[in-house]
């Protein structure tokens, strides 16, 4: 076999690994880190890491008022936006914020409860609505959205998009009952505009009981999982909890932030070339890593029952328009590949020349374009880079949450180089923190970090 070959581990077991395994098995980075091949990066830009652990993930959200609306494994946690902020208030008296990536809506959701504007663009329409619900819908009743979420029609049931129907999604009767409920709030008719926000927080409440609903997990990989137990009334129970949840969350912030004045707002757009008509202090963001998570198939349960897709077409047109991951289209790369104009640098041809000896040398590689993926990773960070730069004040920060990659056994400093970028459009480094270490999901001995990336604009 070209692509396999046998290793005898013990002499009456043979084991048969594949090509990929074998690569893995004798890479050169086991145990490697990212410390030691970020050396002559960090020497080439003047400046040093500094160790800073934080608690950085979106899961810190889970107790979080209004956060915890909603599940998104690739955010980052409302703490850390709080600290950003605490730790720039004496500069920033009034700061208006952006989020280019707003995801669910972590730092316009914060930014809201310091009573401070805020601007978010997102390009996935399910994370839209999601986050202009958590942000738009405070003042809504919640004796109100208690009786109309419990007093839903049960006669009008909803059908399932086709590609959602498989039994390896959901059981038959899990999936019937999920129907029932959603049939339930598409037939409620507002009759007044806080009805209108009352079925929106429905239909977030919804969609965050959809995963643990079904035989699906999130971890963060959307994939299938044989450990759940899930019953024919689980919807019924979850979407109960979940509404008794919001309508907490509404009375606190009816109590406790009456005097919020401040508008958040989040379009839906492409950061690439969204129109800025505002100036921004603060940009707090985290971009998407390059790696093989991908940011709109992970969704595609909730934006298919929640009809922003019906099918897998309309899920691709979607993550093209997104800042590439390594699982996108050959097509895309292809087209971008033979483009005139494009953003490069001698760190991104070097790691491409790298990227490319490395797969020749292997025989074999799962993309082998992947230089060419990595290329347009940067040339899509840059163009949003260059399109908010003029809307953020002099002296204001652009502070990004970065993690690494290694790829074909060859090291990407993605923060180093969004860094390197950051210094090309008139920015300055002023720090650099580790805030915790991260495995290569193909090396597991290999160390990479996740940073946050603060620039200064002067």
């Amino acid at each position: 076999m070209q692509d396999s070959e046998q290793l005898t581990l013990f002499k009456d077991k043979p084991t048969l690994l594949s090509k990929r395994q074998i690569n893995i098995l004798h890479s050169s980075k086991k145990n490697g880190t990212a410390q030691d091949d970020s050396r002559s990066y960090l020497k080439e830009l003047g400046i040093e890491i500094v160790e800073n652990p934080q608690p950085i993930q979106f899961i810190k959200n889970s107790s979080e008022i209004v956060h915890r609306w909603s599940p998104y494994v690739q955010g980052f946690s409302a703490k850390f936006v709080q600290k950003s902020f605490d730790r720039y208030s004496d500069e920033y008296k009034d700061p208006v914020i952006f989020d280019p990536f707003a995801g669910s809506g972590t730092v316009l959701v914060q930014s809201k409860l310091n009573n401070y504007e805020s601007h978010g663009v997102e390009l996935n329409p399910l994370l839209h609505f999601i986050a202009e619900t958590k942000i738009n819908a405070w003042q809504v009743n919640d004796e109100r959205f208690l009786q109309i979420s419990k007093n839903l029609n049960d006669k009008h049931i909803f059908v399932a998009p086709d590609f959602l129907k498989s039994e390896k999604h959901f059981h038959h009767d899990v999936l019937h009952n999920l129907e029932i409920l959603k049939g339930g709030i598409d037939a409620f008719q507002p009759a007044i505009e806080e009805d209108e926000k009352i079925k929106n927080l429905m239909l977030v409440a919804f969609s965050s009981i959809l995963i643990d609903c079904s035989n699906l997990k999130r971890t963060p990989c959307l994939g299938y999982t044989r450990k759940k137990n899930v019953n024919a009334d689980t919807p019924f129970i979850l979407f109960r909890k979940k509404i008794n949840e919001i309508a907490f969350d509404l009375r606190v912030l009816q109590n406790k932030y009456k005097k919020v004045s401040k508008k958040g707002f989040v379009f839906l757009a492409n950061s690439k070339d969204f129109i800025h008509n505002t100036l921004y202090d603060l940009v707090i963001t985290s971009p998407p890593y390059m790696n093989g998570l991908d940011y709109v198939m992970n969704y595609k349960i909730e934006m298919g029952w929640l009809g922003f897709a019906d099918n897998h077409k309309k899920l691709k047109q979607v993550k093209d328009e997104m800042v590439v991951c390594d699982n996108v289209s050959k097509g895309l790369i292809k087209n971008f590949s033979v483009k005139d104009k494009r953003y490069t640098n001698n760190w991104i041809e070097d790691i491409k020349s790298k990227i490319q000896r490395s797969i020749k040398k292997r025989g074999t590689y799962r993309r082998p374009d992947m230089p060419e993926i990595v290329h347009k990773y940067f040339d899509d960070m840059y163009k949003i880079m260059v399109n908010v730069t003029p809307a953020i004040r002099s002296g204001g920060r652009f502070i990004l949450v970065i993690g690494d990659s290694l790829i074909a056994d060859v090291y990407l400093p993605t923060d180093l180089l969004i860094a390197k970028i950051g210094t090309e459009l008139g920015f300055s480094i002023e720090k650099i923190e580790k805030v915790r270490n991260r495995r290569s999901g193909q090396v597991r001995s290999y160390r990479l970090r996740e940073t946050v990336v603060t620039l200064r604009k002067e």
